[in-house]
């Protein structure tokens, strides 16, 4: 089995895959309500406990830090917690599943596996990945909430966290892939 993890410190996007690239799991661990970064990790091992009591992980991918500051989007603390706590996630998966994990940076994960980003599309990177998982695995429910106000009220759209969950499974795609 192959786990895929896209870590932040509010969403930790996960896949599995078995060894033929079908897809076993894909699913988040919601961090939001945990206070600390000691709280967060903790939640995320003993979920990543969980998993591997169900399903036996042979390699483990993870997102890539991202590498460089760009103005206007995140900040440099919010650069450096996200490194710190992908830094703890990561000796935590090692620690659980006694595997070292691939680094695997994201963009070129994409690249490999042919998801072309339109830059003039309305929709952003994230819906348009999602769409991309969302056409490999059509049978996969993705899940989704209802509005309940604005002038959107009554639609239903998918939850903030499916995009995490996309990027897991590019991450687990490419890990497949490459063996």
């Amino acid at each position: 089995m192959i786990l895929g993890l896209d870590i932040s410190t509010s969403v930790v996007g996960v896949c599995i895959l078995n060894k033929k690239s079908e897809l076993l799991l894909l699913n988040y661990i919601n961090l939001e309500k945990e206070k600390s970064i000691f709280d967060k990790a903790s939640k995320f091992k003993l979920e990543l406990e969980k998993l591997t009591s169900k399903f036996e992980v042979k390699k483990i991918g993870i997102e890539e830090n991202l590498q460089a500051f760009r103005p206007g989007l995140s900040s440099a603390k919010t650069i450096v917690t996200l490194a710190r706590f992908n830094g703890i996630c990561s000796y935590i998966s090692q620690e659980v599943l006694n595997l070292t994990p691939e680094f695997i940076n994201v963009n070129s994960a994409r690249k490999n596996l042919g998801i072309k980003i339109d830059r003039k599309s309305s929709k952003n990177t994230k819906e348009q990945v999602q769409e991309f998982v969302s056409s490999l695995e059509p049978k996969f429910s993705w899940p989704t909430r209802i509005l309940k106000s604005g002038p959107r009220k009554d639609l239903e759209v998918l939850i903030k966290e499916c995009y995490d969950m996309a990027d897991a499974y590019i991450i687990a795609s490419d890990l497949a892939a490459r063996e």
